[in-house]
């Protein structure tokens, strides 16, 4: 069986189809797939810890992949990221135990999404910030978020086709939301939401981003969410967020590790 490499990414997804890999576009894994190919003199397959996608970015996405490779650890975290073009660069490279999956052994994930609601964004911001125009009611949005919080049925939330054929029966678009804040970033008008769960479905997060926006905005009252939740239905949410404000930020892999990520 050989050796099992776990590895911490992080990357720019500017330019990139997603993490998963495609045939017809550049992708994270097939991009680390093909470096680590050369380094080990025999085909990988990368298994991640998710999915994100085209335009979205990471920096902390967990991946694991089997070699039989005897090569220090170095060679898979220096020494691939010299290989890998300068939007991905391996974090760290350690020997997992047997049976750990970068998907299945995570307890939890911190999603970050930065977005601008000023009139002139940054123009070296772009890549990494949405922006919404338009007043902006922090208060109201920390109402929404209240409601947010706990286990729910996130199907409103969800964008079209995610559900994946091997998730656990009977789980559907339930989801538990441990946390979910949103501060003033750097810089006025800048702001930072992060949202931690046991899990997300496709586009959640920046469904959840654009429907507090428009929270902040006035356009739904905070009030709404939870009727929102109640009907199970994508159309009653706002607008899918810009994939270039949503960042992977950490995933855990024990309780004392999130239960400090939830203490702080």
């Amino acid at each position: 069986m050989g050796r099992l490499i776990r590895l911490l990414i992080a990357y720019d997804g500017t330019g990139y189809s997603g993490w998963q890999r495609q045939h017809h576009a550049p992708s994270i894994q097939g991009t680390i797939e093909e470096s680590l190919a050369r380094i080990c003199g025999h085909p990988v397959t990368l298994h991640g810890a998710g999915r994100t996608d085209a335009g979205v970015h990471a920096l902390g996405m967990v991946a694991h992949f089997q070699t039989t490779a005897g090569h220090p650890l170095a060679a898979f975290c220096r020494g691939l990221s010299s290989l890998l073009p300068p939007q991905i660069r391996i974090l760290d490279a350690r020997e997992a135990s047997a049976g750990f999956h970068s998907r299945f052994s995570a307890l939890a994930k911190t999603y970050r999404y930065d977005f601008f609601v000023g009139p002139v964004l940054c123009p070296t911001r772009r890549l990494y910030t949405a922006q919404f125009r338009g007043s902006f009611d922090l208060e109201a949005v920390q109402a929404g978020m209240a409601l947010l919080t706990g286990t729910h049925d996130f199907s409103s939330f969800e964008g079209s086709g995610s559900r994946n054929r091997d998730e656990k029966a009977g789980r559907g678009g339930v989801r538990t939301i441990y946390r979910i804040d949103c501060r003033p970033g750097t810089g006025e008008g800048y702001f930072v939401l992060r949202v931690t769960g046991d899990g997300f479905l496709r586009h959640m997060v920046r469904n959840i981003a654009g429907t507090l926006v428009f929270v902040g905005q006035g356009r739904i009252r905070p009030a709404a969410l939870q009727e929102i939740l109640a009907a199970r239905d994508r159309r009653r949410a706002g607008p899918t967020a810009p994939a270039q404000g949503l960042f992977l930020e950490k995933i855990y892999y024990s309780q004392e590790e999130l239960d400090r990520e939830l203490a702080s």
